[in-house]
């Protein structure tokens, strides 16, 4: 640690305790439920049980392979993101030397820079973790949908709670690939550390700002509060 200075060390704690913040309201409290990732777990159920009803199948198995293959993408990147991170690792010497030649910063000792870059690493593997774990979980729903109650059965107890489970099951899914594209964004916040401690600070305020008006505040997000325009009148 003493390669760091103390205000690497505040801002670095900015960055941890504004992703822990972010995260902690947006799954644990009343005003995250409110968010656009929670409006979306209505539809989950409500997709569950329009499910029941149908006889052919064919859409919802091509939206599971849709939710499948997104997840999919995002792991493959993490890998390339973690190897492309290893790379930098292991050419400390050269990059420092590119650095130094900028016109706004100074190159950090070997030391600190490999410090940064293995953060930077481990950041993308949390991200991998997550999007992997997603992804089998959406396996698992697969399974489910293809193992559905036929129509006729839809109104019986059974099948309800069938629907529930499989809703819960989409809905845990789709909380871990949020959780993989936040530790992305906050990835791109973490950049800001190569350029000094006031820069991560100010990318971390950043990202968390763009991320919150997208949950809160977007267009997406004020389609689910706004009252659809009425029919006009016939003439």
């Amino acid at each position: 640690m003493a390669a760091f200075t103390l205000p690497d060390l505040l801002a670095f704690a900015w960055f941890i305790g504004v992703w822990l913040g972010y995260s902690l309201l947006i799954e644990n409290t009343a005003k995250g439920r409110s968010g656009l990732n929670a409006m979306m777990n209505l539809y989950r159920d409500e997709w569950m049980e329009r499910l029941l009803a149908r006889e052919i199948r064919m859409v919802d198995a091509q939206v599971t392979a849709a939710l499948q293959n997104g997840t999919a993408f995002f792991a493959s990147t993490s890998l390339i993101a973690i190897g492309g991170t290893l790379t930098l690792l292991r050419s400390t010497e050269q990059i420092l030397t590119v650095v130094a030649a900028l016109p706004f910063g100074v190159a950090p000792s070997p030391e600190l820079w490999e410090l940064k870059m293995i953060g930077l690493a481990v950041i993308f593997v949390y991200a991998f973790f997550k999007f992997a774990w997603s992804y089998r979980l959406f396996n698992y729903f697969a399974i489910m949908v293809g193992a559905a109650p036929p129509p006729e059965q839809k109104d019986t107890a059974e099948a309800q709670d069938f629907a529930h489970r499989a809703a819960r099951l989409c809905a845990d899914a789709g909380r871990h690939f949020n959780r993989g594209q936040r530790a992305f964004f906050f990835a791109l916040g973490y950049l800001g550390w190569f350029l000094g401690p006031l820069p991560l600070a100010l990318t971390t305020s950043g990202i968390v700002i763009v991320m919150w008006r997208r949950q809160f505040a977007s267009d997406a997000r004020l389609a689910f509060s706004q009252t659809p325009p009425a029919d006009p009148a016939p003439t």
